[in-house]
Order: C-alpha cells, then sequence, then structure tokens
C-alpha cells in the first residue's frame, strides 16, 4: 500500500481513537500556522525548551510544529555548510536534523578527531545562526547507510564482539566515545541557549532488539553526561515497542506504517504528538541496480495529508550529498549490494546543492501554510565542464609495495580488521605461492570483491556470487609460481543482525582443490592520503599503449577559477578517483551512477593532481561535465 492508503486509513482510526486525537481542518484550506518567534535569534530568555503537551509539541509553552530536514555535515564539503543550511531555512523548514557518525571522529582505537571536517560543533552554530532548530542523532550506532551503520570497524577486532548490546567490549568503548563526544554537545543544547531541541537515542532499534537493557544503556549514558533536552526513539511501524524506552518519545519511521502502527502508538504513550521522523523522499541506490525513483505527486500529497493530521515531519533526505572516499555501506536484497558513491537520494536538493522542481513546490507549500522569517533565497550553484585529462603517466600496482608499510606475514589470511595496523576501507593484498593447477574455492571467505593474479596475471574474480575459479600454471617451467589475491571492501552492512560478522578481506581459508593455501604476505592498501603522496616517490611510466590494470593513473587538470564539476570514467572499469589528495569516491562501469561529484572547494586555479586506482582496464581520457548522470 502506498502511504496515501495508510494516511487515509489513518484518518479513520483517529476518528475512532481518543488516545490520537490530532485531528485537524480537513478542509482544503490549512489554517497558517505562525511560529515567527519561535527561532533561535528571538528567543533569548529561555525557560522551556521542547515539550510535549497532550497531543502537540510545545516551546516556550506555545504550539510548535516541527519541520525537519536531514543534513548530514559529512556528505558536504565544509565551504558548502552555510548555502545547504540556508537553503533548507528557504525551503520553510524550521528544524536540521544530522547524525553523528563514530567512525569518522574515532577512525582508530582511542584516536578522536573533532577538528575540519569534522567540525560538527560548527555546523550546528552555522544552523543556529540561520535560524535553526536542531535535532541531533549522536548514535552511537546512526545507520544512515553507513559502513557499519557509522560504528567504527576496530570494534570487531574483538572477535566476541557483539555490537548494539551491553556486552562489555562495547560498552566500554562507547563510554570512552561518549565522554569525549558529549561534552561538547551539552551547551549547544536548548537550554544552555543552543538550538539542539531534542536528542535521539541510538537509531531503530527495534528492529535489532538483541539485548532489552542496550536502550536503557545509552539513555542513561547521554542523560548522566549532560543531555537534558527531549530525547526520542525512532522505529518503522512493526518494531516501535521493541525499540521504546520508559518516559521517552516514540517517533515513526516510513518504513512499515499502517493500521496497527498507530493504534501501537497510542497503547505505548497514550496522546501525544506524532512525529514522522524518517519521510523518505526516495532511497539510495547501489551498485548494478537501476536507480530509485519517486513520485513527486506522491509525496506533496502525504506532506499534506501530514499537516491536515497536526503530524510533525522530517525529511530525510532535504539534501544527500555524497559518500566521499569509503563511506558507503551496503545492505542485502537476496544479495549484497554495495552503496554507490552518490547520496543525491532524489533529495529535495540534488547531490551538488541545485534545486530540484520539487524544492519549488515545497517552498511554495510551506510559505502558504507556515508564517516563518524567510531568508533570502541562495542562487543556483555555479558548476563547470572542464577540458577532458589525458593520463601521459601510469604506475602498476605491484610496483608501489615497497613504499608502504611493511608487509604482515601469516600462516594464513586474515581480516583487515585483525591487522595488527588495523584497516577500515579500501583494499588488501594477499600473496602465496602455489605448485599445482586445480580449482580455487572461496568457500564464502572473500568480503567482498577478489581479483585473483597468477604470475601477474588476471585470472578471475571470487565475490558475493562466485565462490570458485580454475586455475591452470601459466609458467609450466616454474614449480612455485605467485598467487595474488586483491580483496576491495565495498562497504559493512549498515544495519540488521550481520553486522557482527562484518569482518572484510579473507576472513577465512581459501583452498585450492581440497587443500587450504598457506604462508601469506599481506599488505595494507587502505588508500589513505599517506599512500596517494608516496606514489609521487616512484619513477612514473609513460603511456604508450592500452594498459591494464590494477594500476594508478596520473593526469593534470589546469583550472581558472575553480567550480563544481562532474567526473565521467568514460571506457574505464572500475576503480577510485583522487583530487589533490582528496578521494572522490568510486566509479564502476556497471551503474547506474555514471558521474563523480567534484567540489569547487577541492579545486585550485592552476595545476591540479589527478590520480585513478583503476582495477581492470583504463580509459583514454577523464572526462568532466557540468551536471551529474546518476542513472536510469
Amino acid at each position: 500500500c502506498s502511504m496515501w492508503g495508510f494516511l487515509v486509513r489513518l484518518e479513520w482510526i483517529l476518528c475512532l481513537s481518543s488516545a490520537l486525537a490530532v485531528m485537524a481542518n480537513f478542509g482544503d484550506n490549512l489554517p497558517r500556522i505562525n511560529q515567527t518567534h519561535l527561532t533561535p535569534s528571538q528567543l533569548k530568555n529561555r525557560k522551556e525548551g521542547l515539550q510535549i503537551k497532550g497531543s502537540e509539541f510545545t516551546l516556550e509553552g506555545f504550539p510548535f510544529r516541527i519541520l525537519s530536514g536531514t543534513v548530514h555535515y559529512f556528505r558536504v564539503p565544509r565551504r558548502y555548510w552555510w548555502d545547504r543550511l540556508l537553503k533548507l531555512k528557504a525551503c520553510g523548514f524550521n528544524t536540521l536534523t544530522t547524525s553523528i557518525p563514530w567512525n569518522l571522529h574515532e577512525p582508530t582505537d582511542n584516536d578522536f578527531y573533532f577538528t575540519g571536517t569534522r567540525n560538527f560543533e560548527d555546523f550546528i552554530h552555522m544552523a543556529s545562526q540561520v535560524g535553526l532548530w536542531v535535532i541531533l542523532c549522536p548514535g552511537p550506532y546512526i545507520g544512515s547507510d553507513l559502513d557499519l551503520g557509522g560504528l567504527p570497524s576496530w570494534l570487531l577486532k574483538d572477535q566476541r564482539m557483539k555490537l548494539r548490546t551491553t556486552y562489555k567490549g562495547f560498552t566500554r568503548a562507547v563510554n570512552r566515545y561518549f565522554d569525549q563526544l558529549i561534552p561538547k554537545v551539552v551547551p549547544l543544547q536548548y537550554t544552555k541557549g543552543g538550538p539542539i531541541i531534542a536528542v535521539q537515542v541510538e537509531n531503530e532499534y527495534g528492529s535489532y532488539n538483541l539485548d532489552r537493557r542496550y536502550m536503557p544503556y545509552v539513555k542513561e549514558a547521554l542523560v548522566t553526561r549532560g543531555i537534558e533536552v527531549l530525547l526520542m526513539t525512532a522505529d518503522s511501524g512493526p518494531e516501535l515497542r521493541k525499540g521504546h524506552i520508559k518516559n521517552v518519545l516514540v517517533t515513526v519511521h516510513q518504513k512499515g506504517v499502517n493500521q496497527e502502527t498507530y493504534q501501537e502508538l497510542a497503547s505505548i504513550q497514550g496522546a501525544s504528538p506524532i512525529m514522522m521522523m524518517v519521510y523518505t523522499a526516495a532511497s539510495f541506490d547501489t551498485w548494478g541496480q537501476l536507480r530509485k525513483y519517486r513520485d513527486p505527486q506522491m509525496l506533496k500529497r502525504d506532506v499534506t495529508e501530514m499537516f491536515k493530521l497536526k503530524f510533525s515531519l522530517n525529511f530525510y533526505m532535504f539534501h544527500g550529498g555524497t559518500n566521499f572516499g569509503f563511506m558507503g555501506g551496503a545492505t542485502i536484497l537476496h544479495t549484497y549490494l554495495p552503496v554507490v558513491t552518490s547520496y543525491d537520494y532524489m533529495a529535495l536538493l540534488r547531490e551538488e546543492g541545485e534545486y530540484t522542481p520539487e524544492y519549488t513546490v515545497y517552498q511554495e507549500y510551506f510559505n502558504s501554510i507556515l508564517e516563518l522569517p524567510m531568508p533570502l533565497q541562495p542562487d543556483r550553484p555555479e558548476s563547470t565542464s572542464y577540458k577532458s585529462v589525458i593520463p601521459l603517466h601510469f604506475l602498476p600496482l605491484w610496483d608501489i609495495l615497497d613504499f608502504l608499510e611493511l608487509p604482515f606475514e601469516s600462516i594464513k589470511p586474515i581480516s583487515m580488521e585483525m591487522l595488527p595496523v588495523h584497516q577500515s576501507y579500501g583494499y588488501i593484498l594477499y600473496e602465496t605461492y602455489i605448485s599445482k593447477d586445480g580449482i580455487l574455492y572461496s568457500r564464502g571467505h572473500v568480503q567482498d570483491r577478489a581479483q585473483v593474479f597468477l604470475n601477474g596475471q588476471l585470472i578471475g574474480v571470487l565475490d558475493h556470487s562466485t565462490d570458485h575459479l580454475s586455475i591452470k600454471k601459466n609458467k609450466p617451467y616454474q614449480k612455485r609460481q605467485l598467487l595474488r589475491i586483491l580483496v576491495e571492501n565495498q562497504g559493512r552492512l549498515a544495519s540488521g543482525e550481520d553486522m557482527n560478522t562484518q569482518r572484510k578481506g579473507l576472513t577465512g581459508d581459501i583452498y585450492l582443490n581440497n587443500s587450504p593455501l598457506r604462508k601469506f604476505v599481506i599488505y595494507s592498501l587502505d588508500m589513505e592520503p599517506r599512500i596517494i603522496r608516496r606514489l609521487f616517490r616512484k619513477s612514473w611510466r609513460p603511456i604508450s599503449k592500452h594498459v591494464q590494470g590494477p594500476a594508478f593513473f596520473y593526469g593534470i587538470l589546469k583550472v581558472g577559477e575553480p567550480k563544481d564539476t562532474f567526473i565521467k570514467m568514460e571506457g574505464w572499469t572500475k576503480g577510485v578517483v583522487f583530487v589533490n589528495g582528496e578521494n572522490l569516491g568510486r566509479y564502476w562501469k556497471k551503474g547506474p551512477q555514471e558521474t563523480l561529484y567534484l567540489p569547487g572547494p577541492w579545486l585550485h586555479s592552476g595545476t591540479n593532481e589527478i590520480v585513478v586506482l583503476e582495477e581492470q582496464r583504463a580509459g583514454q581520457e577523464i572526462k568532466f561535465l557540468k551536471y551529474p548522470y546518476l542513472g536510469m
């Protein structure tokens, strides 16, 4: 059933249920909602923050309708934070919802980063200056289609780890992280003069639900460290009660909404405001699948109905942005599906911040029913198409191995997470020797995609759908031949119980016929900036003919005035693009995404270095387009 069907049935439910008596004017002309005085700049003397009074929210005792949109600071270049927030406000929204990914701020065990692009405090201060309230989702798990749902992968170094439970190894790490994080959040709360009016406790725990003590633990971890604004949980329809905590507001995700959802909501907390915490514009895209599309008419109709019913609303995503680097996660729908680099999400603002037609439709609608001080709408972003770059030099991947940290030797293959250096993302290379022909079996131990090379020649790919390859020695006169297995981590699952198993690389034995291979040399290829910098210690080879990957390719882009642009890797197969050391993310011929977003602030006037890691077949040139193409 469509959301429209759900909401029509909901009207009937609400007519019969006094516990959910939140009926509004059902005529075509809704009464205007005056909230001009309920903005951060107007409320200097604060006594009473966001509260629940019967079936509505109040702020300083006045009725308050939350109209929120999600923007993630970590998916937007810092120079564009102000632009995106101003566009959120100019559309008619009064609240920003954003999340804090643990793995961004503690990428390695006990190393914390909160500066530069990770300075969420600046992002929240900007929201306040623009005139937006904030609903904050600090985790520890946030989901958001991120690698491991935003949890750091080093947690999985513990073989007994039970994520999102009260397992001591997990809570010990959470407590240490919250000791660093929450003191930065506390001064940003409404009660301290900041814009944060509510904090979400975890995310969709009802669908996980492995430990009934966990959600009370997270709540206590927040409250004891000074969180005092309104607390919320957020779950899809069937799991509301499983994710509920006593005396914490239950909010609803669009997924799974039906009649029973609202009956369950009423039975949990009686008469209360209904907050649609995740109203989804469309969905994320995955490699090899058709692009997800939305029905704009359905969106407008749904929002209209929710306003009639006095719902509060969070639009996910108002602006999706980009999964720069390797931050994107994966999902399972019959098979493993990694998330594409773009997080455009069919949101009201496109990946690069361009207005969509739907933005204008919603802006006009919100202006017709809300009385809010509206800022000037920012100009449309400028983008351009630069002249194509023809790479003139390359380096085979094998040539740089001597420039990496010392490899690790192991009798058996081990995963990224278990390396002494701990590796979270990128690639990992396993070398061993074989002395006979046969069938190479992965037995499900390749996570996620492995290219297999014998004496430097590609013999095939092992992945989630292919578990064996035939191997025939290509140098019969050599008794021992070099077998290389280059494994790409394409993203850990962002949700579900299988998150606990999301170790990457070779996670167990690989067999030649029925015998497990032994004695491996293992190289970490996380593709962090230090590796890209080290490439330039080596002499690059001139490209004189077609080059087969895996190899790095080098080109120069000359720019006058830096502007946004889009890279199209036409003729290339699969790999990663780096510009001036910044990881733009993955490209893959299988689509649906065909362009990579290159933000103008990441370019310099003059010379810009482009490095491409191509895994298989390289193209002739790197093209630049003025507009994105994200697939059909």
